[in-house]
């Protein structure tokens, strides 16, 4: 608790929850101002650069950063009681969908300067992909040079949240559908729409005919060109699966969604 204690002074906070450790940071639910809180500490850079992208974003489409020192963040958080998880897996999964294409077309739309300074271009992250293409499955050749044919000619560059799907938009009660966690991307837009087909897990995403009928869904909401988005979607499932085979972690649900994607672009 001792990475917290300083903040519980300088911000005037209240312990309000169970602690909670992960792979890149250190949360607390906290009480501030009255008000309920979550104290968010980094442990990595990329962790950082997401809590200072939401700062530039000022609440919205994403959940407003109340405090902020260095790697420490106090962000308000969800005390709304839904769930788009829930929603997907009750047959709601097309408002699901519009809703979480609503919160993404509102944060593209945030374009005040200067933009923030640790936005990773989106090639970076493809290089995962060019590695495994020469390991792994013929399909994540496929999917390679899809990708390379979307980002040699990139189309509505804007700031990307990274990680969009349906635990990362939260419920914030009268604050409305608001984003989470982001990791700072700078690309096309389309990009940020593609890992909803692979969520929220295995039984939904892999519905026969739920790729294609979200496809239109998305595209419609989000003002995308249909198969333009599913080029998207093949890339990112290959993304996904390149980075399953670097962690050993199963790439099952990411290839499947690759290989949907590519029997609807090439029928």
């Amino acid at each position: 608790m001792n990475v917290f204690e300083k903040y519980f002074t300088i911000w005037d906070l209240t312990p309000d929850g169970e602690l909670l450790r992960t792979q890149s940071s250190c949360l607390l639910p906290v009480r501030y101002k009255n008000i309920p809180a979550m104290l968010k500490i980094a442990t990595i850079s990329e962790e950082q650069s997401g809590g200072l992208l939401m700062l530039w974003w000022n609440g919205e489409g994403a959940a407003r950063v109340l405090e902020h020192d260095h790697n420490a963040f106090l962000i308000e958080r969800a005390i709304g009681s839904g769930s788009l998880v829930s929603m997907a897996k009750n047959h709601q999964d097309d408002e699901a969908s519009r809703i979480i294409c609503a919160v993404v077309n509102k944060l593209h739309a945030h374009k005040t300067p200067p933009l923030p300074s640790t936005l990773v271009p989106l090639s970076h992250w493809f290089q995962s992909l060019e590695s495994a293409k020469k390991q792994h499955e013929d399909i994540l050749i496929q999917a390679s040079a899809i990708a390379h044919e979307l980002l040699n000619a990139p189309q509505d560059s804007v700031v990307l949240h990274g990680d969009i799907h349906h635990g990362n938009i939260l419920d914030f009660g009268s604050r409305g559908w608001l984003a989470i966690d982001p990791k700072g991307l700078l690309g096309e837009r389309g990009f940020d729409f593609a890992n909803i087909f692979c969520n929220p897990d295995i039984d939904v995403a892999l519905q026969p005919g739920r790729l294609e009928h979200q496809a239109t869904i998305i595209a419609e909401m989000a003002k995308l060109d249909r198969s333009r988005l599913i080029k998207w979607i093949i890339a990112y499932a290959g993304l996904s699966a390149a980075w399953h085979f670097e962690d050993g972690s199963n790439p099952e649900v990411a290839l499947a969604i690759a290989k949907i994607a590519l029997s609807i672009l090439h029928p």
